[in-house]
């Protein structure tokens, strides 16, 4: 049984599915203080450096067919559901999860090889803490996917209804990552526990980086807790939520077990408003090979990196140069306008020990070494001389009063138009300059562009930092900083969205779309919300 966006407006009562109301029913806490957000007895507060780390589990396709090209298509099955998550050591948490766990479950496949998601909504008709319709859209960030299956935020999926999503997978190896990208209630839902890493390999990133054991996936964010252990929410009139607590895979502060040998370290900023900048407590360098887009041309060795939200950064971290019994932390430096506690100048440690044994690490040296050389790619190679056209984008708030928007347009206008609405009109295969600026001083904005990767040309007429040289999906625009970015619109013709990934930024409402290929009145044979709507989901039981 299909179902139409008339049908999807009656059911859920979205007035046009977007203009939701702001009605957000928030758990209260008390003033936020320099000593802790939540509202947990000190006996009930996790500790530092107390729970061990983890990794989440990998999802194995329900199913493997052949696509008529010959092509191997990985079926996968997931449940959104509401669950309830042991992460602090006293009490429980009533989460949103994918298959009911947080993080949801970590998909890992080859390039080439093509996935269809079955993705259900079997959550309650409303949050159970902030009372909002649970309508999602499932977004998987850094695909470049058709815009019916990218998770286009006014394209929801009810509670009792499914969608499969259709991913090619044929980019270069990367870390990608899904979550919730529901209109207006993106944060609430991400915050909930709606996020999960999607691990894609290649040949070239098998050969130059660690893999197994020793490639380890960092899905750091923050929470805030009411007094009986459930999510508080307090996004400070929408400017944005900062915990006191740093999870990281979903436990606080962990402690890892570590070989002295090289490891390989998947970070995704998974924060809804936190950004970080990660340092190793003995001052030693760690090296970014990978960013959002994959591999970069050449690994670069860093004191620290400047991690906005939803940015992904793949480091490696050469722990041959300590002894066994050796704790290594990985602090947070923090940044300008992040909201700071006691403890989350802390991330995790990691506990040195001795090897299997010294034969197996002498006869196991694979992987176990800095490449300097890694791989070249087409956005990385693009200079400003092959650029057709050029663009500029302020992100702002005026007199500091909603809405946020970028060059003055919100999602709301884009609605209005009937999504017709597009600040930008690329053509495909075309390549353009973007020229994305941030005037003011009292925030910081990581700016997500659908479809595509970039590279980042300059910040403030200057290089970009050595641990943005790598392509890129996201960039963090921050105070008073002028940002410019190169790429090349494909591979897909039709409408996708730009937004602030401080996500209640996002949901009010710093979001536009553009429009690759097409004219406005153009037929859009991949409507983002009409060519592959949701279903009645008739099945019973959860996945």
């Amino acid at each position: 049984m299909s179902i139409s966006r008339r049908e999807l407006i009656q059911l859920g009562g979205l007035g046009g599915l977007g203009i939701i109301g702001a009605g957000l029913v928030t758990v209260p806490i008390s003033t936020v203080s320099a000593k802790s957000a939540s509202q947990l007895r000190a006996g009930d507060m996790p500790k530092p450096y107390a729970a061990a780390f983890a990794r989440p589990p990998v999802l194995h396709p329900s199913s493997v067919s052949t696509g008529v090209d010959g092509a191997k298509v990985n079926h996968y099955r997931i449940s959104m559901r509401q669950a309830v998550a042991q992460i602090l050591p006293r009490q429980t948490t009533g989460i949103l999860g994918y298959n009911g766990i947080f993080p949801g479950p970590t998909i890992e496949l080859e390039q080439g090889t093509r996935a269809v998601v079955h993705m259900r909504n079997h959550m309650p008709k409303n949050h159970p803490t902030f009372g909002h319709l649970l309508a999602t859209s499932t977004h998987l960030h850094g695909s470049a996917s058709l815009p019916q299956f990218d998770g286009y935020a006014s394209d929801v999926t009810l509670p009792g209804f499914y969608k499969d999503y259709y991913y090619p997978n044929t980019q270069a190896a990367r870390s990608l990552w899904y979550h919730d990208h529901g209109v207006h209630f993106t944060a609430q839902n991400v915050y909930s526990g709606l996020a999960a890493l999607y691990i894609m390999h290649d040949a070239t990133e098998r050969e130059l980086l660690p893999q197994g054991a020793f490639d380890v996936p960092l899905i750091i964010s923050d929470a805030m807790f009411a007094a009986n252990g459930s999510l508080a929410y307090d996004d400070r009139d929408h400017s944005g939520l900062w915990g006191d607590v740093i999870l990281v895979n979903g436990r606080p502060w962990p402690v890892m077990k570590v070989q002295p040998r090289v490891y390989r370290f998947r970070v995704l900023n998974a924060s809804i408003s936190r950004s970080y900048r990660p340092t190793l407590s003995t001052g030693d360098p760690m090296y970014v090979v990978a960013t959002d887009g994959g591999l970069m041309p050449r690994s670069q060795a860093v004191k620290y990196w400047r991690h906005g939200m939803a940015e992904r950064y793949e480091v490696l971290i050469d722990f041959s140069k300590y002894k066994p019994g050796q704790r290594i932390q990985l602090r947070n430096l923090s940044n300008a306008n992040n909201r700071d506690y006691d403890n989350t100048n802390k991330i995790m440690a990691f506990d040195v020990v001795a090897p299997p044994s010294e034969t197996e690490m002498k006869l196991d040296p694979k992987w176990n070494f800095i490449p300097s050389t890694l791989a070249d790619s087409h956005v990385m190679g693009l200079t400003k001389d092959d650029a057709e056209e050029k663009r500029y984008f302020r992100v702002q708030r005026d007199d500091g009063v909603e809405p946020w928007t970028i060059n003055g347009v919100t999602w709301e206008d884009v609605i209005a138009s009937n999504f017709k609405l597009a600040s930008a009109d690329p053509k495909l295969g075309s390549v353009e300059i973007w020229e994305i600026e941030n005037k003011s001083g009292g925030w910081f904005h990581p700016v997500h562009i659908h479809l595509i990767d970039f590279q980042i040309l300059s910040r403030n007429g200057k290089p970009p930092a050595a641990w943005e040289r790598g392509p890129k999906d996201v960039v963090y625009i921050g105070e008073n900083e002028k940002v410019k970015v190169i790429m090349k619109f494909g591979p897909h013709m039709g409408r996708y969205m730009v937004h602030c990934h401080n996500l209640p930024h996002e949901d009010h409402s710093m979001m536009f779309q553009f429009r690759v290929g097409l004219g406005e009145m153009d037929e859009d044979v991949n409507d983002p919300i009409l060519a592959a709507p949701c279903q009645f989901d008739t099945e019973t039981g959860d996945d």
